[in-house]
């Protein structure tokens, strides 16, 4: 049963993409006050989905035909209305009070349309929140009397922005612009954009070049009328990059190198062998650090390279002792300092081979550079 309860643990703390919604955030979730319009909305369209469910439904038990000839048609009868009722914001998560409270005040308007008004007025919507209930207004419209918004049809808010409470009886009416247009019906380009187009029903509006201080005439950073710092002003190309790291004096601290980018630089750290450096890694350096010597112009560290110094110097002594004992056994047994002489030579090969060859990765080494080679 313990290994159970752990198994469920480590799946449910493991597994990506799973929420899991608290009780009390859906209880505060139903208890939230939305907009008129918003609650409207939802009312409506959780009651739509229950004409979708019921849209195939009939009288249950009994002969159909004959219940349809004396009880009328199921599609708009008082049985089907029940069961739609029954469902009706049970779907709903935000707001279900509200839908509940929705459709219990405004139950017998409803029943009004369901038995009445379906044939004239299709669009539920339409009938309860914009003219029954008045929390909505038709879409393009705002406010208290439901005002076109301006521009109303077809170019609202120059088709750049959008109406302050469109489709609600709240909001003033005013144009939200999209970023890059400005004005009261958004028909201008704001300060840092320039016009890429524009003719009597559209306005295409395009960010200024990153060198631009200020507003701009056209595309690239010759479109610039100033520069912002680290750009310079050119007759010929308008802004151009001020290369911060090409100065006498490098804009970096010492044991820093300068990397110049797009209106100004970086200053990045010299390799640890370095004092002073140029650009990145021990064969860049202006100097070595102290413990650090330069060998093939390449700052490498002392204690390594000393021990390396001993270890060439013991290897070929050891390989000259070997020669030398050849050469005394040579005198004395021609046969037996032959095949030693053969077995040294190998021997230095061999040795010679292995230190020379590079190291075999461990088994972690690999398996990292597999995952950073996929």
């Amino acid at each position: 049963m313990r290994k159970t309860l752990m198994v469920l643990c480590i799946i449910l703390n493991l597994t990506p993409n799973i929420h899991y919604v608290s009780s009390s955030s859906k209880e505060e979730a139903a208890k939230a006050k939305l907009p008129p319009c918003r609650a409207c909305k939802i009312f409506i369209e959780s009651f739509k989905k229950g004409i979708e469910k019921t849209k195939k439904g009939k009288f249950e038990g009994g002969d159909t035909a004959w219940e349809e000839e004396k009880l009328g048609s199921y599609a708009t009868s008082e049985i089907r209305l029940i069961e739609i009722q029954e469902s009706v914001c049970s779907d709903v998560v935000e707001g279900k009070d509200q839908c509940y409270a929705l459709h219990e005040q405004y139950d017998s308007e409803i029943e009004e349309w369901w038995f009445h008004k379906q044939g004239d007025e299709p669009d539920l919507f339409k009938y309860f929140c914009i003219k029954t209930v008045e929390h909505c207004c038709p879409d393009l419209h705002y406010g208290t009397n439901c005002t076109p918004c301006p521009g109303y049809p077809d170019n609202v808010c120059s088709n750049n922005g959008k109406c302050k409470g469109s489709g609600t009886r709240k909001g003033s009416g005013q144009c939200s612009c999209d970023p890059g247009y400005t004005g009261e019906t958004c028909n201008a380009c704001a300060e840092t954009y320039y016009e890429a187009y524009k003719d009597e029903k559209k306005l295409l509006c395009s960010k200024c070049h990153t060198s631009c201080e200020g507003p701009c005439s056209k595309a690239g950073p010759a479109g610039c009328e100033k520069c912002k710092p680290g750009w310079v002003m050119s007759k010929e190309k308008g802004c151009t990059d001020i290369n911060e790291c090409a100065t006498a004096q490098s804009p970096c601290k010492l044991n820093q190198f300068c990397v110049n980018n797009d209106g100004s630089y970086k200053c990045l750290d010299c390799d640890r062998s370095c004092a002073g450096c140029t650009g990145d890694g021990p064969d860049m350096c202006t100097q070595c650090a102290s413990g650090y010597v330069l060998v093939d112009n390449m700052c490498t560290d002392a204690e390594q390279e000393s021990r390396k110094q001993h270890v060439f110097l013991t290897r070929y002594m050891t390989y000259l002792g070997l020669c030398v004992a050849t050469c005394i056994i040579f005198n004395k047994n021609t046969i037996l300092a032959a095949i030693i002489g053969i077995a040294v030579a190998i021997y230095i090969s061999v040795s010679e081979y292995v230190l020379n060859s590079p190291p075999i990765p461990k088994t972690d080494d690999l398996a990292e550079q597999l995952l950073h080679s996929q």
